[in-house]
């Protein structure tokens, strides 16, 4: 998605208990979509999440590709 436009930048982060990979529309703003990668919830919830803006869970579950459906999803408009 950043190199067909849709999304300027991206960062990666690596925490002593999660892993964030996070979107952005322009570089010097909150990011658009948090992707999370939290081990200890593994026997729960499940390890991935995509986190939004405002900090609502959009999705969660043990499978990276299902979680990332959601943003599928939000990426389809409406053509006039």
């Amino acid at each position: 998605m950043v190199s067909a436009g849709e999304w300027r930048d991206y960062g990666i982060s690596c925490l002593r208990e999660v892993a964030v990979f996070a979107v952005f529309r322009r570089t010097a703003e909150h990011p658009l979509y948090r992707i999370e990668k939290r081990p200890r919830l593994r026997g729960r919830q499940g390890q991935y999440s995509v986190v939004g803006m405002d900090g609502q869970i959009l999705k969660r579950g043990a499978d990276l590709r299902a979680v990332l459906r959601v943003l599928e999803r939000k990426l389809i408009r409406a053509v006039k």
